[in-house]
């Protein structure tokens, strides 16, 4: 079983995933209020008696390292290490930045000549947001492809971009109304299911049993951090490798 935590930002998800049935066992996707350090692991305890299963079933572990809250980014890491140590067979670790998951549901619909650009909000009416190479699945972006400012700031960058672009995430509704001058760019907002195509809006969630193969923008996002993972996992990616580490991009205030 793979073992899926975003819980870098206020909304967060733990998923329990099957690899071998690409199944989705149990999913709790919650709000939480700066209380990550008190609810994470409750939910993880939940999550696993909803889907009938035990810690010690878990093979795989997937975390999200930021951009985030960092308290949400730390205990999200702190969690996944602790669970690691405390397990009779050392499981396999990934972390993955955020913008990472946010764009991989979205990479393979777009059309080849679209970009896609994954957006989160990142507090005080700031965002942080990147370029997804169309042709790179894996895509991991590093700390200086990481791009940051005011709403302003996004319009003026995507200005400058000539081609179509998927803004994509959790936009809000002021940032897609800052948006509308922008003949080329299109706000998808699942948490909104904003302008998005009717063979793609989503089904109802499941949190117990949700059913094999489902791709897209039918993914919640502990199913499309769960189902990356394992895309890292076989292709034997960089990220399996790397350090968990966050991703920071401004110092703590």
């Amino acid at each position: 079983m793979l073992l899926a935590l975003d819980v870098a930002s206020s909304i967060c998800t733990v998923a329990l995933f099957d690899p071998a049935g690409e199944t989705v066992l149990a999913e709790h996707v919650w709000r939480s209020r700066r209380r990550q350090t008190e609810e994470t692991l409750p939910v993880v305890e939940e999550t696993l008696t909803r889907a009938g299963a035990a810690m010690d079933d878990v093979r795989f572990l997937a975390v999200t390292t930021g951009p985030g809250s960092f308290t949400g980014v730390r205990i999200g890491i702190s969690v996944v290490k602790g669970i690691a140590l405390g397990l009779p067979q050392p499981p396999r670790l990934i972390g993955l930045p955020v913008l990472s998951v946010t764009a991989a549901r979205f990479m393979p619909l777009a059309a080849p000549s679209t970009d896609v650009w994954p957006v989160l909000q990142a507090g005080r009416g700031r965002f942080n947001w990147a370029a997804a190479p169309a042709d790179d699945p894996l895509w991991l972006p590093a700390a200086a492809e990481h791009r940051a400012g005011q709403a302003e700031a996004l319009a003026a960058a995507l200005r400058a971009e000539g081609r179509p672009v998927w803004l994509v995430g959790e936009l809000g509704e002021a940032l897609r109304q800052d948006m509308q001058g922008l003949a080329h760019v299109r706000c998808i907002d699942p948490a909104a299911e904003f302008d998005l195509p009717e063979e793609y809006k989503s089904t109802p969630r499941f949190t117990k049993g949700a059913a094999a193969g489902r791709t897209g923008l039918t993914e919640s996002r502990g199913e499309g951090l769960a189902r990356l993972a394992m895309r890292h996992l076989r292709a034997g990616s960089p990220a399996m490798t790397a350090p968990l580490q966050p991703l920071y991009l401004r110092p703590p205030q």
